[in-house]
């Protein structure tokens, strides 16, 4: 028999997300993740083999913690629920969303995510291309726009000092950019949110 493993993948994916949720993604290695379990960076060479795995980790832990949604029967009703969850766990984690965006795994964690989406899509009659397409969409949605609100500085819950300054534009040169400067101030990450996935359900449902 081969020796027992000395740590789980759950373990190593919590301590690579905790590493990046304190320090940022640049802090994540071998040696600080070997640190944060108390072994050697030699020793996490049973688990991972490179950078990509690394990576691969957080990710896995990020999807991990979405609580999919009991199945309503509506598929209106179950896609947002299942992106709802999707966004509150991207948005608990900042530093983690470039990697849930550009990194695959086929951990259970996300095959089990990517197959409840494509269940609750399969319901409104979907199938092979119209299915594909329709994954992509909201799946890009929700990833797409986490990142766009962590790069926009007309992000609302963030730097509103930026907003500000986009307000002070000249009003006859940028008064659209003006425009949505002012909205931002209004609006929450969350209700902006939601107003985005309108769009896309009411695209989805036509």
């Amino acid at each position: 028999m081969p020796p027992k493993a000395k740590f789980t993948r759950a373990q190593l994916q919590q301590a690579a997300l905790t590493i990046v949720d304190r320090d940022g993604l640049a802090a994540l290695s071998m040696r600080s993740l070997a640190g944060a379990l108390g072994t050697g960076p030699m020793t996490l060479y049973n688990y991972v083999k490179d950078r990509d795995d690394l990576d691969a980790l957080v990710v896995e832990a990020v999807m991990g913690e979405v609580r999919l949604p009991r199945e309503r029967g509506d598929w209106r009703a179950d896609v947002t629920a299942i992106v709802e969850a999707t966004w509150r766990s991207v948005r608990r984690h900042p530093n983690v969303i470039p990697l849930v965006l550009t990194r695959r795994t086929l951990h259970e964690t996300t095959l089990v995510w990517a197959e409840a989406l494509l269940r609750a899509l399969a319901k409104s009659g979907r199938s092979g291309t119209d299915l594909l397409v329709a994954f992509r969409t909201v799946s890009g949605f929700v990833m797409g726009f986490a990142q766009a609100q962590l790069a926009d500085p007309l992000a609302p819950d963030e730097d509103r000092e930026d907003i500000a300054r986009a307000q002070a534009l000249p009003a006859d040169r940028f008064p659209r950019l003006i425009e949505i400067a002012d909205a931002a101030a209004k609006l929450g990450a969350d209700r902006e949110f939601r107003a985005g996935l309108d769009i896309v359900m009411a695209g989805l449902a036509r």
